[in-house]
């Protein structure tokens, strides 16, 4: 088992990862406690707590997932955190294509 996870820092930023351990909130205690298991950006931001975690069978779908999620907007997060899927179309913002007037 893999998850893809945000975590809201004590700042109220959020933070997306991947983990391949079967409890996500192991993973959780890692950035909270452990100094050479947690992220550089949450070691500056403890406590962090879990908002959101998505499971998948495989690391590659979780990273890639993560990825995903770190692309996004504030507010599109908020939607996936709140579960208000019907919202995450219009929080959609398409990059501009280089060269291409914005």
């Amino acid at each position: 088992m893999a998850w893809t996870y945000i975590l809201e820092c004590s700042d109220g930023s959020f933070y997306t990862g991947s983990t391949a351990l079967d409890d996500v909130e192991a993973r959780v205690w890692q950035h909270n406690n452990d100094p050479d298991r947690g992220a550089n950006f949450t070691r500056k931001r403890r406590p962090v707590h879990l908002a959101y975690a998505e499971q998948f069978d495989r690391i590659d779908d979780a990273f890639a997932r993560e990825k995903q999620i770190q692309g996004w907007s504030r507010a599109k997060k908020l939607a996936l955190i709140h579960h208000r899927g019907e919202d995450l179309p219009a929080l959609a913002h398409p990059k501009p294509v280089a060269g291409e007037p914005s």
